[in-house]
């Protein structure tokens, strides 16, 4: 199936279904055919799992760069460890991601909201240790999650006390109306970070910065892996990918840096494995308003106007 022919138009979330639902359609001497999902022949459920592997294996490595407690219960029995000397472009994204996430809630005040996109086994929400009062919303591709969380309750996963976990599907026909009804506030602080998140066109991926321009305040940060695919640049070719990346990200309002793999390697002291990965790290802050700051101000304006009129009318 093509994904790469819906319109901009479409949403993250309805690009998102009609590629991968829990029926695919599969073309056969031309005709095309309904076929349910199995966890062999569902590509999100088997990516998900991949990087849970990974994850797994990592923390089971002599000095791991993070330990998830977790990732045992979505891989299977017989998973091969990889115990090379080398670490995962995977694995320090995640490490990266972890400190960069904990470091901003911790010393932003006020900032109690974190959205992780993902791919439904992401296991943040359990094991980093959140302050006080942190709101975290997942999104992600609701059959996936779901049955991610009754093998995490089975295992005895918990979120932090006094934290509040809140799941909006994907596959929400409106995401942004999805996270305000579940209290999401675009007029207080918030961190946005993605990986795994199943990004299948470059028109999906805006929609998505569009959510987050639209809902983060001014200042605010959204960091994470994308593919690298989306640049349509050459492969390597790290000046051009750069200058694709900020015209991309400044258009829907984030100055963004791109992190490099290995020198995150080299600040943990550890050996990048070799080879070409097929995701960019990055790092964006927000530039403008969200669109509850602007209704704020635009109210705001409006009332010193009236005000100043009134005045006015009196002096007369």
């Amino acid at each position: 199936m093509d994904c790469l022919r819906f319109s901009k138009s479409l949403s993250i979330a309805s690009i998102s279904s009609a590629c991968f639902s829990d029926k695919t359609l599969i073309n056969k001497n031309g005709l095309l055919l309904k076929a349910k999902l199995n966890n062999e022949s569902d590509p999100l459920l088997q990516a998900a799992a991949k990087a849970a592997s990974l994850r797994f294996q990592e923390t089971h490595r002599p000095e791991p760069l993070f330990v998830d407690p977790y990732a045992g219960c979505f891989v299977a029995p017989n998973v091969e460890m990889a115990m090379k000397k080398y670490s995962h472009h995977y694995c320090l994204a995640t490490k990266f991601i972890d400190d960069k996430l904990l470091r901003t809630v911790n010393h932003i005040d006020g900032l109690k909201q974190v959205v992780l996109l993902t791919d439904g086994m992401d296991t943040r929400p359990y094991r980093l240790n959140w302050p006080n009062s942190t709101i975290i919303y997942d999104i992600s591709p609701e059959r996936i999650f779901k049955n991610s969380a009754k093998k995490l309750e089975g295992v005895g996963a918990k979120i932090p006390r006094s934290c509040l976990y809140l799941h909006v599907p994907l596959e929400s026909s409106n995401i942004h109306e999805v996270l305000h009804s579940k209290g999401f506030n675009g007029n207080r602080p918030s961190i946005w970070a993605i990986q795994g998140l199943p990004v299948t066109t470059l028109a999906s991926f805006e929609e998505i910065l569009l959510l987050i321009s639209s809902l983060a305040m001014k200042g605010c940060f959204c960091l994470g892996e994308l593919p690298a695919w989306l640049t349509e640049t050459e492969i390597g070719n790290k000046s051009t990918t750069k200058k694709w990346m900020e015209k991309l990200f400044m258009s829907n309002g984030f100055r963004v840096e791109m992190v490099s793999y290995s020198e995150v390697a080299g600040s943990l002291g550890k050996e990048l494995a070799p080879g070409y990965y097929k995701n960019i790290l990055f790092v964006a802050e927000q530039l403008r308003y969200s669109d509850v700051q602007m209704e704020n101000y635009r109210r705001e304006f409006e009332r010193v106007e009236e005000e100043a009129d009134e005045e006015g009318f009196e002096e007369l």
